[in-house]
């Protein structure tokens, strides 16, 4: 037994009942080539990442099933493909692992986060109860550490001027002509 999964976007603008009735037909078209449906997740409509057709939404589907053999997965694409009405899709081969996270994802083990109910917090969702606090003890006042000694004074260099000597001018013998 091989384990898929099949997401796609339907047009957001076709009516309620053309959208559910494009879905059945893929729902029907795996039943009908011996496919076992483990799960229909109808994610409904979705903001786009970028725009697909000039559309900004989509209404998402995800099928996971278990099949024979891969035979399906070229028909059910190429069934996807032709379809005007789906403007993507993606087929996936699942292995162990990601049947395993499907299944913990079904049971709740997986993508819902429990909320954790902090003490002191109102349940009903106003503002949170202060505790009271006990009142601390003054500290003591911090000793600082004693100054380091000053570094001790050396006296400067003392530089001579440098006074430049003169220089002859060269000397420039003109050619003879």
């Amino acid at each position: 037994m091989y384990n898929y999964e099949v997401t796609f976007i339907v047009d957001p603008v076709l009516s309620g009942d053309e959208i559910k009735a494009t879905a059945h037909v893929y729902e029907e078209m795996l039943k009908n080539e011996g496919c076992n449906i483990i799960h229909i997740d109808e994610m409904g409509l979705k903001p786009l990442a970028y725009p697909i057709n000039k559309r900004s939404s989509g209404v998402y589907y995800c099928y996971e099933f278990t099949s024979e053999n891969g035979v399906i997965i070229s028909k059910l694409e190429l069934a996807l493909r032709r379809d005007e009405r789906i403007m993507r899709f993606l087929t996936v081969a699942l292995d162990k692992y990601g049947v395993k996270y499907n299944a913990d994802k079904r049971n709740g083990l997986i993508g819902k986060v429990k909320k954790k109910v902090k003490p002191g917090k109102k349940e009903d969702g106003g503002a949170p109860v202060r505790e009271a606090r006990e009142p601390r003890e003054p500290r003591e006042p911090r000793q600082s550490a004693p100054a380091p000694a000053p570094a001790p004074v050396v006296a400067a260099p003392v530089v001579e001027p440098v006074v430049a000597e003169p220089t002859p001018a060269p000397v420039v013998k003109q050619e003879e002509e």
